[in-house]
């Protein structure tokens, strides 16, 4: 397999830089739409492929995206998505995410999309400011979300992590928790320590967190905060109140992302289920632009097969 090449001549240095978009931003992620590795030198896009017309496709995509910018539009993930998908239709990537890697495990294993709604996810996350992942157990939302987070920070995009949970106790009374602050909430924090250290390792989540370039505290400490630069993760915000809901979804700032994770199944609140702050954003929140809901099934279950099976004899009326 070799680079081949697509030459662009008499294209002005602004254009170009609007094409690639800030820090490179468009470029990785037409790599992710095409699955392959592509370079810009000199005026000259190299795709490493064999395929001629996966090259023509991304040669008329370039022309096509050019236009948009000589005709005074502004290029973003989602235009890119939108051209693409016109050119080669949506069956073109409906298998790609099987072999794309999105990042690496501390241990460096391959981490890759499992099933489509996980893929929707990824990208969801790229072109949207806040998505919301809903479904069961298993399905790898809270992960992918970290993930997503990780290669941001990673590629300078954001500057810091934020990932929060409610302190709701799952239909069991704790009681008293010895020690600090620390100690009495990291038991309901402990899944979001565990996918990180996952993801960078424990002693590289230790530093991160010792420089506060990420933070992992109870919803309740966001309240009067306004987030920039950051990836917001909430995570079982099935077991949000709707004021807690509102309350954390107006805590976003400039350049920053919010991903709410949850499944509706699964409420702990002592109050009926209809007060949950993430079934209220679900039916209010559908079709406001840079706003989009990812729903997981129990065929998107990514652990043991046996939790898919236990889940579904659960759900047997």
């Amino acid at each position: 397999m070799k680079y081949q090449s697509v030459k662009l001549s008499d294209i002005a240095y602004e254009t170009i830089n609007e094409l690639l978009g800030c820090g490179d931003e468009n470029l990785k992620f037409l790599e992710c739409l095409y699955d392959v590795d592509i370079a810009y030198r000199d005026d000259e896009f190299m795709l490493f492929c064999d395929d001629k017309q996966l090259l023509a496709i991304f040669e008329q995509h370039l022309k096509l995206l050019l236009d948009l910018i000589a005709s005074g539009k502004d290029i973003d993930l989602n235009i890119i998505k939108q051209t693409f998908l016109e050119l080669t239709g949506e069956s073109f990537i409906d298998n790609s995410y099987k072999k794309k890697v999105i990042a690496h495990t501390f241990n460096h294993k391959p981490i890759i999309c499992k099933t489509y709604n996980q893929a929707k996810l990824i990208n969801s996350i790229a072109l949207n400011d806040l998505v919301f992942a809903i479904g069961p157990a298993g399905t790898g939302k809270t992960y992918l979300a970290i993930v997503a987070a990780v290669n941001a920070f990673k590629n300078g995009q954001i500057k810091k992590i934020i990932l929060t949970r409610p302190a709701v106790e799952a239909g069991e009374s704790l009681g008293f928790l010895p020690g600090d602050l620390k100690d009495k909430i990291d038991p309901y924090l402990m899944p979001l320590y565990d996918s990180l250290h996952d993801i960078i390792g424990e002693e590289q989540t230790q530093k991160l967190m010792e420089k506060n370039a990420i933070e992992i505290i109870p919803l309740a400490y966001m309240r009067g905060r306004t987030l920039n630069d950051a990836y917001v993760i909430l995570d079982e915000a099935q077991n949000t109140t709707r004021g807690q809901m509102l309350m954390f979804l107006t805590r976003l700032g400039h350049d920053s992302k919010m991903i709410v994770t949850g499944d509706i199944t699964q409420i702990d609140l002592k109050i009926n289920c209809h007060s949950s702050g993430l079934v209220a954003a679900k039916e209010r929140l559908k079709g406001i632009e840079k706003i989009d809901f990812i729903e997981f099934s129990n065929d998107d279950i990514v652990r043991n097969p046996l939790v898919q099976k236990i889940i579904e004899r659960f759900d047997e009326k």
